[in-house]
């Protein structure tokens, strides 16, 4: 009796298991940084830090508040990012490339230790895929950086040899170099690159015996560095290393290396490291340089479909246009080497990848919270772009697949993070030093007061939206017109008080906010997309959607006006775009439905 009741309860649990639909997380652009690594030929382990008595690794807060990304405090927030996806029981994580910062071998290493920390502890199974920060280029090429945080508060430069590099203050060390493939696929194999045991299928772009008799030998004798090279121009052969894998039944996941690293000079020998382009262009590239991958893709498309198997895609670039339809203002208003558009994919991009059959697609780069969506005849292509932890709004994704025709995605935010003020004193040490150099622009010490990492991050994009964005992106006449400028100044410009009467509305109300506010909260839609709305007062939201009908309807030839007007319709895009926070994808349907 007692072992037919085990047999039942084991037939349940065995039923239950096997409809319990599979779960995989999205985490990109970590631009993991090791805070505590160490270097195997030099003895330096860093600054001491006098809050915990470490030694620390860490570079200014100067260069972190100029930069698209951090690159300390993300080293916290990628803990407590995988502490959540291990408390959910989540065992599959994919990572669309950037998964450290520029490939050095000592970020390597400490990377391969934490994730195989969390593979051994809970059994989570991590797929990587390579971005444009890892590597740099296709080979191993001397590097280094100019700031790194010295014992003195200055800046510190660590670099592979001594002759590159503007600091007096430096370290020579080879695992500062930029690591190439070959680095990078021997320390990180054992995370997507190379096949494991319990993988049900492997393959690369290069197994011409693609989907027959798949055993584990097999595909580590397809997985070696010598069988996966392409020629990217006549006489340039470069490395690439996308793959598909079957983690679990029925799931096909691929990870598609979208690096596309073309030679300068084809005059050039081809093993010269410094001679190749760099890939942050995204897919623009492959369209021209590497089409052998586009035909790969229409294989496993194919054969999924006969096999009924579940595809989903991951790459560091986007697929689809990620500015909510407002590329062609940002244009208009901006100029078309700003806001990096040069990074916006060509619409060709998602017709081709479309019509090769692939429907789900998870990028990063962009370091965005948004979704896209494009259908093309039969053909639907849904591109998720997964937030980076280095930038605001720190989150990732998980997606749940319920069955091959419906998905569900839902981000989570990465709002509290233990330890992420542990360098403080050592920036404060940084500001002190930095008080005495009139050449520098200071930033604002007010960042060493957030309390959590979510306002540590949004303090981040303030900061870079003064000293980085606009600056680089803006007219100079456009911000010295708006800088004195309210919100009621912008509704008087094309409203009298009268007319605003007649419509109810309040002038005095929109006096509360500046039109640096406003380029603020325009950055953080262009970020997080409609997560943004929880950080913009509600008050304010609705007054900039009345500011966005009354420039919409404005008939006036003034130039300033037609550019507000050009401003208000960038900010209504963008914050009216696809859902992109809970949402599941109806491939039946062809369409994103908000939950």
């Amino acid at each position: 009796m007692n072992k037919l009741i085990v047999s039942v309860l084991l037939f349940i649990s065995t039923l239950f298991s096997a409809q319990k639909p599979v779960q995989i997380a999205f985490l990109s652009d970590a631009h993991f940084q090791d805070l505590y690594g160490s270097f195997s030929d030099h003895d330096f382990k860093g600054i001491m830090n006098p809050k915990t008595g470490k030694s620390t690794i860490l570079r200014t807060m100067d260069s972190q508040l100029h930069s698209t990304r951090i690159f300390n405090e993300n080293y916290f927030a990628f803990l407590k990012a995988l502490d959540d996806i291990a408390a959910k029981g989540i065992k599959i994580v994919a990572m669309p490339g950037d998964f450290s910062d520029d490939g050095q071998a000592y970020n390597l290493r400490g990377l391969h230790g934490i994730l195989e920390q969390y593979h051994q502890k809970y059994g989570i199974n991590f797929y990587l895929t390579t971005g444009n920060h890892d590597p740099v280029g296709p080979f191993r090429n001397d590097g280094g950086k100019d700031d790194f945080l010295g014992q003195n508060g200055k800046p510190l430069g660590i670099y592979s040899k001594e002759n590159i590099g503007k600091s007096a203050d430096k370290i020579i060390t080879k695992d500062i170099a930029e690591s190439g493939y070959l680095e990078i696929l021997n320390e990180l194999k054992d995370f997507g690159f190379y096949p494991k045991k319990e993988d049900l299928f492997w393959s690369t772009p290069f197994d011409q015996d693609i989907f027959k008799n798949y055993t584990y030998k097999k595909g580590l004798e397809t997985a070696e560095y010598s069988k996966r090279m392409y020629e990217v121009a006549k006489g340039f052969s470069v490395p690439d290393l996308s793959y598909v894998v079957e983690p679990v039944k029925d799931v096909w996941m691929i990870a598609i290396d979208g690096n596309t690293y073309i030679p300068k000079n084809i005059n050039e020998n081809p093993s010269n490291a410094s001679n190749y382009k760099g890939a942050s262009i995204g897919y623009n590239n492959v369209l021209t340089n590497k089409q052998h991958l586009i035909e790969w893709v229409r294989k496993l498309a194919d054969e999924a479909k006969r096999n009924n198997k579940t595809l989903i895609a991951f790459t560091h670039y986007p697929m689809i246009d990620f500015n909510d339809g407002a590329t062609s203002e940002i244009k208009n208003l901006l100029g078309e080497k700003k806001w990096q558009l040069e990074r916006v994919p060509q619409e060709e991009v998602a017709k081709v990848f479309a019509e090769a059959g692939l429907q789900i697609h998870f990028a990063g780069h962009m370091h965005i919270n948004d979704t896209g969506i494009r259908k093309f005849g039969e053909n639907v292509l849904v591109n998720v772009q997964v937030p980076s932890l280095a930038a605001y709004l720190p989150a990732y994704k998980i997606l749940t697949i319920e069955s091959p025709d419906r998905m569900e995605v839902q981000t989570e935010v990465v709002n509290d993070v233990p330890r992420f003020n542990e360098l403080f004193p050592l920036y404060e040490k940084e500001y002190k030093t930095l008080l005495y150099d009139t050449t520098k622009i200071l930033w604002n010490k007010d960042i060493l007061k957030t309390k959590s990492y979510h306002d540590f991050m949004l303090f981040h994009l303030k900061e870079l939206v003064r000293l980085r964005m606009i600056p680089d992106d803006w007219p100079v006449d456009f911000i010295d017109k708006t800088k004195s400028l309210n919100g009621e100044d912008l509704l008087l410009l094309i409203q009298n008080k009268d007319q605003l009467k007649v419509k109810g509305i309040i002038s005095d109300d929109f006096r509360k906010w500046s039109f640096d506010d406003l380029l603020l909260d325009l950055y953080k839609f262009q970020s997080a997309d409609e997560l943004a709305k929880r950080d913009i007062p509600k008050q304010r939201l609705e007054q900039y959607q009345i500011l966005e009908k009354l420039y919409e309807k404005s008939q006036s030839r003034n130039l300033f006006v037609m550019q507000l007007k050009s401003f208000f319709k960038i900010l209504s895009l963008l914050s009216h775009g696809d859902p992109a926070d809970h949402f599941e994808i109806d491939l039946k349907k062809k369409e994103i439905i908000k939950l």
